[in-house]
């Protein structure tokens, strides 16, 4: 998590720096020849993980206000009083991990955390903080709510994963007898009404042409994704080989994603045993005679879920990571 905190006096300079030396980030105070309120704001609301304001609420709340989109995609923000009394998650509390940065800032100066949402506050299940604690991408955050006020209301849920879930699961939530009846699911291949968590433990195996272009293989992805029913949330890197590192189309293509990469040399992926789909013309050009799947599972350090698959003078194959989920939803 990056972090960044504002403070406006030097009681609250003081305060900030004392919580950054345990939990690091960038520091900075508005006013007396330091930053813009606004400026900050903008700066660190964009490529922060998480904002801390020690000051008053009020400011923290119209600083951010015009940043706001989506509990799916703001960052956690947090607010202390300059005297360390108090922590206050304002924005983001389970997706973003405000409520458990509040709870850990709150350790280090001794302050009461103040988590007002409402699972939290009855001790319920909390569906989007389990997907965070799980590594998990949330595909429709307007469904959380119907899973939350399930629970708030004294019902049971249902859920389905596709990964074995070790531990017992809270209280209220139960085996869906079969995916369709769901609220909830962990899955790679989203389908139906249920809110889907979707794990990013992927590793995309590319191979290409010299010269192809970041849209034909945003093309090709796109259809390797449909063909597999494959959410593309799951995919968390890329992996290929080192022939291709100055593939200015690869690298595009990677960048717009979000994926590092990483490129392994022929002798790598030859030395990588196992089951592999052979190309004689592949070996002919790279010395190696698969470089999608090799790739894709040297970077992930698990095994193959979607072999290679070609067309259009790309090869996309997906291994996933060991992936081992647990019911654990909150820190501690």
């Amino acid at each position: 998590m990056t972090r960044a905190y504002l403070a406006f006096t030097d009681t609250g300079l003081a305060l900030a720096r004392r919580l950054a030396d345990a939990l690091p980030g960038s520091v900075d105070r508005c006013g007396s020849g330091g930053v813009s309120l606004a400026g900050w704001t903008a700066l660190q609301f964009a490529q922060s993980d998480a904002l801390v304001f020690v000051g008053a609420v009020g400011i923290a709340v119209r600083a951010i206000a015009p940043h706001c989109r989506s509990k799916a995609s703001d960052p956690a923000v947090v607010v202390l009083d300059e005297c360390g009394r108090f922590a206050v998650p304002v924005l983001s509390g389970h997706l973003g991990g405000a409520n458990n940065l509040a709870r850990a800032l709150a350790a280090v100066c001794g302050a009461v955390p103040v988590i007002t949402t409402a699972t939290d506050a009855h001790g319920i299940f909390a569906v989007d903080e389990w997907a965070k604690h799980q590594n998990c991408t949330v595909l429709e955050a307007e469904r959380i709510k119907h899973v939350s006020s399930k629970l708030l209301a004294g019902q049971s849920v249902r859920f389905a994963a596709e990964f074995p879930v070790q531990g017992t699961p809270p209280a209220g939530v139960d085996p869906a007898r079969t995916p369709a009846e769901a609220d909830f699911a962990l899955t790679l291949s989203p389908a139906g009404d249920a809110l889907h968590l979707v794990p990013r433990i992927g590793v995309l195996g590319i191979g290409c042409r010299r010269g192809t272009c970041a849209e034909q293989l945003e093309t090709a992805f796109a259809d390797f994704c449909a063909r597999h029913s494959l959410a593309p949330a799951c995919i968390a890197a890329a992996a290929s080989i080192d022939l291709k590192a100055d593939e200015a189309g690869l690298l595009a293509f990677c960048r717009a994603h979000g994926w590092p990469i990483t490129f392994y040399s022929a002798e790598q992926l030859r030395a990588l045993s196992g089951p592999f789909t052979p190309s004689p013309f592949v070996q002919s050009v790279t010395g190696v005679d698969n470089v999608c799947e090799r790739a894709a599972v040297l970077a992930s350090g698990g095994c193959i879920r979607i072999p290679k698959q070609a067309g259009g003078g790309v090869t996309f194959a997906l291994a996933l990571c060991p992936y081992a989920p647990d019911w654990r939803w909150q820190n501690g």
